[in-house]
């Protein structure tokens, strides 16, 4: 989230980390714009940030030319923030998936290709994998299903790399290490994603914007020693989208 408060924190870690793979987080909803607000006023509330409201928001994208003119604006600045940190771009998404809508879609692709995205998230979870994984719980088939397979056949069209699979939507914020041991068994074969919202402490305004979420436990998670053995044991390969779309490539 190039755009965020602690963006500049985050980039100075990631240098510090060169192994680390680091992608553009979108925000068009929820969140504050790179541009001054007065460039991307048709974008924003009375208090300066994005609307929270997707499915108003995403109508004006798509009737509205004005909008989607301040709308692909916003979207280069985030691209060329990014670009600024220095960072290598592994990938882009959308914050809460908003990479689904089609004008999101069709300007983050035509204008991220000017900045070399190779990679985008795909958000489709499937939902027969977390039945096998948790029986007796309850999961239903997303009513945006015709939306992923949209974007899927977009990024197919574009060769743009996304994984097969994405999970962490049904458990988002709450991926904590006895749901990941329980899901890898049952993770299908070709590439998934699992995404986790990790943290050390649930400050203030980790609370405010997540109030469920569990970040220290998803943490915990990823660093745990028993998911690193279970991975071994099931013979997973842990990778990224850069190094995928590359060797595609």
């Amino acid at each position: 989230m190039v755009g965020a408060p602690a963006a500049a924190d985050a980039v100075a870690r990631a240098h510090r980390l060169p192994a680390l793979r680091v992608g553009l987080h979108l925000v068009l909803v929820d969140g504050v714009p790179v541009l001054p607000a007065e460039d991307v006023s048709d974008l924003l509330r009375e208090d300066g940030r994005f609307d929270p409201n997707m499915a108003r928001a995403g109508l004006r994208f798509f009737a509205l030319p004005r909008v989607r003119r301040q709308l692909a604006a916003e979207i280069r600045a985030q691209f060329e923030a990014f670009r600024a940190t220095g960072l290598a771009l592994d990938h882009v998404n959308g914050h809460k998936h908003f990479q689904l809508h089609p004008t999101v879609a069709r300007l983050t692709l035509e204008i991220g290709r000017e900045f070399g995205v190779a990679a985008m998230r795909l958000p489709a979870e499937p939902v027969a994998a977390l039945r096998r994984a948790f029986p007796g719980e309850r999961y239903r088939r997303p009513l945006y299903g015709p939306a992923i397979s949209a974007l899927r056949y977009r990024l197919t069209r574009n060769e743009i790399f996304h994984a097969d699979r994405i999970f962490g939507i049904a458990w988002s914020g709450r991926m904590v290490a006895e749901r990941l041991l329980a899901l890898l068994p049952h993770v299908p074969e070709g590439l998934s994603e699992i995404y986790f919202h990790p943290a050390v402490e649930r400050s203030a305004s980790l609370v405010a914007a997540m109030p469920d979420y569990r970040h220290p436990e998803e943490l915990a998670a990823l660093t745990s020693p028993a998911v690193k053995a279970r991975i071994g044991e099931l013979g997973l390969r842990l990778t990224s989208y850069g190094e995928i779309a590359a060797a595609a490539r």
